[in-house]
C-alpha cells in the first residue's frame, strides 16, 4: 500500500487531497526544563569569564509580573524551573541577561532514522555526521536524542513514524530500498514540513547509472531476495576461525598462514582489533611481547611487511592495566608490578627496541584511537604494500 492511498495528497502534488482527519498532527508542546547542574557549569564558565553573579538578574515574559526580578543565584533557579513548567509554549519564556547560560535550557532534538532491513547503514551514517558536532555535545549545547526504527517494509508504518515526527519536531533519516517506499517517505515529509534526507537513493541511483541495470529494489533479508552464500561469506567465516585460534600468541608455527601480524605489549587492544579485521575477511595473528620470555622465532620469519606493531602512551597503559585488575578482582599483592608505571614504561621501551630492531614493521600508536581508527591504519598499509604503492616513511609511529 502506498502512503498517498492512505492519506491521499495535497493540491502542491497533482491529483493528492488531504482530508481533515489526515492531515498532519498539530506539534506537541515540549516543556523546557532547566537543569541545575548546567546552570551550575554556566555559572562556573561565567565566573571564569569575570562576569558577576552577585546578583543575577532574569527578564520574563509572564505576564502581569514585574519584568525584572532580582534574586539569589539558587533561588532563580528554583524560579525560572517553576516558571518554565507555568509557561512552556515558548523558548523566550525566559531570557536570561547575566549568570546563567541559555545552554541550560536547550530541548533535546530528535533524528529518526528509518530503514527497512536492520538500520545498520543509516545508524553508522548518522552515527558518523554526530561525531562533527562532538564539540557542541561537550557542553550540552545542542543535545540530540537518535531513535532506530528498522523493518519498516510497509507504508502504514511509515506514515505512523513520520506523524510522531511531527509531533516531536523531529528530522527523518531513511534508507529505504524500495523506490515507492522512499518517494512515499520524501512526499509525506514534504507535505508535513518534516525535514528529511534519503541516504540511499541518490547513491543508488548513480550506481544503476554507472552500471546500466536496475536495482532490485529490496531490502537485504528479504524473502524474496534469494542470494547464495558468496565465496566471500566463507572466507570471513574462515579468517574468523583462524583469527580466534592465533589469539594471543597460540599456535605461532602458523604465522605465516596469517594477512596480518599484530604484536605489541599486553593491553595495546591487539584482541578486539584482530577480530574486528577478520570480521573483514582478513586472517590475523596476534603476538604478545612480554619481557624474560623470547618472542617465537617464526615471529621473525615470515614476511615483515605483514607485521604491524602496536604501542601506547605509559599514563593511559596504566590506567587501563589499574581498570584490568580490578576488574578481575585482584588485590595490590595480587597484581604484582603488572600496573606499575616503571614496569610499564620498562615493558614500552623493551617493545620500542624489538621495533627498532624491525625497521620494516609500520609502529601504530594506538592512544585514543578507536578500534576502527587503527584498523583503517592498517589495512592502508596493509593494501599500499600489497599493491607495491610507495610507503612515505618506514618504521613510523602512525
Amino acid at each position: 500500500m502506498q502512503i498517498s492511498q492512505i492519506y491521499g495528497s495535497v493540491p502542491a502534488v497533482p491529483g493528492i487531497t488531504v482530508s481533515k482527519s489526515e492531515a498532519a498532527p498539530e506539534p506537541e508542546t515540549r516543556r523546557l526544563r532547566g537543569s541545575s547542574q548546567l546552570n551550575r557549569w554556566s555559572r562556573a564558565r561565567a565566573l571564569r569569564s569575570g562576569r558577576k553573579l552577585d546578583r543575577p538578574t532574569t527578564r520574563t515574559l509572564e505576564p502581569n509580573r514585574n519584568p525584572t526580578v532580582s534574586l539569589s543565584p539558587r533561588e532563580t533557579e528554583r524560579e525560572t524551573t517553576n516558571r518554565l513548567s507555568l509557561y512552556p509554549d515558548s523558548k523566550a519564556a525566559v531570557v536570561e541577561e547575566e549568570g546563567v547560560d541559555d545552554v541550560g535550557f536547550t530541548v533535546a532534538k530528535s533524528i529518526y532514522m528509518v530503514s527497512d532491513g536492520t538500520g545498520w547503514t543509516v545508524e553508522h551514517l548518522v552515527s558518523a555526521a554526530l561525531g562533527q558536532f562532538d564539540y557542541c555535545f561537550v557542553d550540552r549545547g545542542c543535545p540530540v536524542n537518535t531513535h532506530l526504527f528498522s523493518g519498516i517494509d510497509d507504508a502504514e508504518k511509515l506514515l505512523a513514524i513520520i506523524k510522531q515526527a511531527v509531533k516531536e519536531g523531529a528530522m527523518l533519516v531513511y534508507t529505504l530500498a524500495d523506490p515507492s517506499m522512499a518517494a512515499s517517505a520524501k512526499q509525506a515529509c514534504n507535505l508535513w514540513g518534516v525535514p528529511s534526507t534519503d541516504v540511499l537513493s541518490p547513491i543508488t541511483e548513480d550506481i544503476a547509472s554507472h552500471l546500466g541495470v536496475s536495482p532490485s529494489g529490496l531490502p537485504r533479508g528479504a524473502s524474496g531476495r534469494n542470494v547464495p552464500l558468496s565465496d566471500e561469506y566463507f572466507h570471513r567465516i574462515e579468517a574468523v576461525e583462524f583469527t580466534i585460534k592465533q589469539d594471543d600468541g597460540a599456535s605461532p608455527q602458523n604465522l605465516a598462514n596469517a594477512d596480518i601480524v599484530l604484536t605489541g605489549v599486553s593491553r595495546t587492544g591487539k584482541t578486539p582489533l584482530s577480530i574486528y579485521l577478520a570480521q573483514k575477511g582478513y586472517k590475523v595473528a596476534n603476538v604478545p611481547i612480554v619481557m624474560g620470555i623470547d618472542m617465537p622465532r617464526t615471529l621473525f620469519e615470515v614476511n615483515p611487511e605483514k607485521v604491524f606493531g602496536l604501542t601506547i602512551n605509559p599514563a593511559v597503559l596504566q590506567n587501563i592495566r589499574e581498570a584490568r585488575a580490578r576488574t578481575l578482582g585482584l588485590i595490590s599483592a595480587e597484581r604484582g608490578n603488572y600496573s606499575d608505571m616503571d614496569h610499564v614504561r620498562e615493558e614500552l621501551e623493551f617493545a620500542a627496541r624489538l621495533f627498532a630492531e624491525n625497521p620494516v614493521w609500520p609502529v601504530i600508536d594506538v592512544t585514543g584511537k578507536a578500534i576502527e581508527e587503527t584498523a583503517a591504519i592498517v589495512l592502508r598499509l596493509y593494501h599500499d604494500r600489497k599493491h607495491k604503492c610507495t610507503m612515505p616513511t618506514i618504521s613510523k609511529r602512525y
